[in-house]
């Protein structure tokens, strides 16, 4: 018996039953339900309301589809004044079937009730009980919401289980080698329909992420948590290292804890896994204890309160890093708008650069792909840099940062809030050797275009380098941020300090998973 319990109304019933094209909405609740052990019934009423059918091969075809749910049989039911003054007046049999479904919910012998009937709907719109009678498409959202993991997507990742993954290719040869029984632990994988993360380059497997939710008796860990995320596997392919894929694979798996309420991840790994464990340790993984085997075991608590500075902290960005992906806002943080334009953004982050929709299809927005194997790195990362010739000298490490996008016809963020990360340091030079060097590993330029910007202007360029912690779901346009005041007049064209007050509209609509 799972933790819910749904009753269905005979409408939905009928609705799912009848030889006709069935509605969407009640398909996807049954699948849903089945998918999450969800137990629907069908009260023994229904039976009365299948009996009055006057045709007698309908009622009996109706009757042997029944059998497939499980049926409620009703608690005894008070006299007729009583359910009358909770439910309303009862005049013909239908009445009496309706409030026969609502006593069983008021009992809490049912969680909820699916009905398409309006007057049940009107019965209880102005009592607590009406906000567990839901229609179809009201039950559709509810099981979506509490059930569907929050989606996180980037480029290149591919959400898929266990059993599409080509078990056959060159990648998991190193994974055979390490542990002699992997193919049956994979074998374990695709009969528990495992989900992975994939990193597809062309028709190549670059890396890979198998995941698990755990319980905390399940779960290998030493620090507490109730909904607990295992990462089996992380994998990146020889081949593209250096591309920061292991980054990207991070990021996914740490987006997606934060944002689905999960309180620990962990993953295990050895001591030979150098490259990997250094990139743990700095997201704030902690090495909680070592296997006789030589195996680690890397944790991360998640939360979802709002991440504050102690009195001993003395490092902004530390405190944000260990934490990530969330962030300090309020003092001694500082909040800064960054303008920055269509071609930057869409390198900086792809997994944005939707095309504005064309007036013949509005609901279609295609991402618009980087083609060319170099430009994949910066997307990839965390740790990202942004150049400019900016005159602040405010900005110090552990600084907010929102990203404005520039007027880019044919790009759906044009003229929006896009994106929000935190400063890790900031340089300055006007030497291009020194700023090859200083954006290496992070930069989305060549050395020539970072010689024309050099040779542009004596000024010297300043280099931002900073951590991507989040994207702001629905970006907010700047006909809103004008009318909230977030912007004094138009867009800022260089970059400008936001007051507690002007990042107050924005605050409230972050959504990333935790308190901001």
């Amino acid at each position: 018996m799972s933790a819910y319990k749904l009753l269905i109304d005979t409408n939905v019933f009928i609705g799912l039953e009848d030889p006709k094209k069935v509605d969407p909405a009640y398909a996807d609740i049954v699948r849903k339900c089945g998918e999450h052990a969800i137990d629907m019934f069908v009260h023994e009423c229904a039976l009365l309301d299948i009996a009055r059918d006057r045709d007698r091969a309908r009622r009996e075809i109706s009757l042997s589809k029944l059998r497939k749910f499980q049926e409620l049989k009703g608690p005894k039911l008070p006299d007729k004044a009583t359910l009358e003054s909770l439910f309303g007046p009862i005049r013909k049999p239908n009445d009496e079937v309706d409030v026969a479904l609502l006593y069983a919910l008021s009992l809490n012998v049912v969680d909820l009730l699916i009905t398409e009937d309006q007057g049940i709907h009107e019965r209880v719109k102005l009592t607590p009980l009406g906000s567990r009678v839901l229609t179809a498409a009201d039950a559709l959202v509810w099981l979506r919401r509490t059930f569907d993991p929050t989606p996180v997507s980037f480029p290149l990742i591919a959400d898929c289980k266990a059993h599409e993954i080509d078990i056959s290719d060159r990648m998991f040869e190193s994974l055979r080698e390490g542990y002699p029984l992997f193919d049956s632990w994979w074998a374990k994988c695709i009969a528990e329909h495992r989900r992975c993360w994939a990193v597809t380059v062309g028709d190549q497997l670059a890396g890979l992420i198998v995941r698990k939710d755990e319980t905390p008796a399940e779960a290998d860990v030493t620090l507490p948590g109730r909904k607990i995320l295992k990462i089996c596997t992380f994998k990146v392919r020889p081949e593209f290292r250096g591309e920061k894929l292991g980054e990207l694979l991070l990021k996914q798996a740490l987006w997606y804890a934060q944002r689905n309420d999960y309180d620990l991840i962990y993953l295990t790994c050895y001591a030979g896994q150098v490259t990997l464990i250094r990139l743990l340790e700095y997201y704030g993984f902690m090495r909680t204890c070592s296997r006789a085997d030589g195996e680690m075991v890397f944790e991360k608590p998640l939360s979802r309160a709002r991440l504050a500075t102690g009195a001993a902290e003395t490092d902004l960005f530390t405190l944000d890093r260990t934490n990530y992906p969330r962030f300090v806002v309020d003092a001694p943080a500082n909040v800064y708008c960054v303008p920055i334009r269509g071609d930057y953004h869409r390198k900086l982050f792809p997994e944005l650069a939707f095309a504005a929709p064309l007036p013949l299809f509005p609901d279609e927005r295609p991402l618009l792909s980087l083609s060319a194997r170099g430009d994949r790195t910066p997307g990839n990362t965390i740790r990202k840099v942004y150049i400019c010739r900016a005159k602040t000298k405010a900005l110090k490490p552990g600084d907010a940062l929102l990203f404005y996008h520039s007027k880019t016809p044919g790009l759906a963020a044009s003229q929006t809030v896009t994106s929000i990360g935190v400063v890790e340091r900031v340089s300055q030079t006007s030497d291009l050797e020194e700023l090859v060097r200083l954006t290496a590993k992070r930069s989305v330029f060549s050395e020539a275009e970072l010689r024309g910007i050099v040779d542009a202007s004596p000024t010297p360029v300043r280099v931002i380098d900073f951590l991507l912690v989040g994207h702001i779901d629905l970006a907010i346009p700047l006909s809103a941020l004008a009318a909230d005041g977030v912007f004094n007049g138009g867009p800022p064209q260089s970059i400008c300090a936001l007051s507690p007050d002007r990042f107050a509209p924005i605050r409230e609509r972050l959504a990333l998973g935790f308190a901001v």
